[in-house]
């Protein structure tokens, strides 16, 4: 999808809550990071959680990285708040990278057929191409690769989580079923499987196939 595309899907499945990026008096983003909601009195400047995350989201499609202090003065608000609303740059990095992986796995689910097995393949190799063509994560892996390996396959974001959770679902969509905790093992070795592809020149070993994953990643599937 192009940039204006995703630019324009944000503005739709984002709702503003309040004007100029503040939200309704007694909600706002916590201090305490991972938390996205508190009370505060009224005197004190907020802006919504939601509002922030589109933000970021349109800076990183525009920037291909996230600078928090070019962020935070986008957003009317100071680096220190910016700080306290997200906790760090790796949290925030990891909510944008989400947000966007989100609607590319949405379309991929959305143009895969069939069921079982076949159909859990064809989701994960319309989404592994459509990652492997977004021109942002190029550019962010290339310049920071450090930090894009700390943010895509280390626990220092809750991405994988994510990833887990998101895999569950379309193993249920697809017809598979199981225990509950093997079918949560197996969605777990699956993600960890198919991030190796998709990340594998920050792995250290560039030009991994999802064709050569494939068999591996069928084995993982219940029968």
């Amino acid at each position: 999808m192009s940039r204006a595309g995703l630019i324009r899907w944000w503005l739709r499945a984002v709702p503003e809550k309040g004007r100029n990026g503040e939200q309704a008096a007694g909600y706002c983003i916590s201090a305490q990071p991972g938390e996205w909601g508190c009370a505060l009195p009224e005197s004190r400047r907020v802006i919504a959680p939601e509002a922030l995350l589109r933000g970021a989201v349109m800076h990183y499609l525009q920037h291909s990285n996230v600078d928090m202090e070019a962020l935070a003065a986008e957003l009317s608000i100071s680096r220190a708040t910016l700080y306290r609303a997200v906790g760090s740059r790796d949290a925030l990095l990891g909510e944008v990278l989400w947000a966007l992986a989100r609607l590319l796995l949405d379309e991929a689910r959305a143009e895969a057929r069939g069921a079982g097995a076949d159909r859990v393949i064809q989701v994960s190799r319309v989404f592994e191409e459509l990652m492997s063509t977004a021109q942002q994560l190029r550019q962010f892996v290339a310049a920071e690769p450090q930090t894009a390996a700390r943010v895509l396959v280390t626990p220092a974001t809750d991405l994988q989580q994510r990833g887990v959770e998101a895999q569950l679902k379309i193993f249920r969509e697809a017809g598979l079923t199981g225990d509950e905790e093997d079918l949560r093992r197996r969605a777990y070795l699956y993600v960890r499987l198919l991030g190796s592809v998709m990340y594998s020149d920050l792995l250290g070993v560039s030009g991994v196939e999802f064709e050569l994953a494939e068999p591996a990643l069928r084995a993982l599937l219940p029968e």
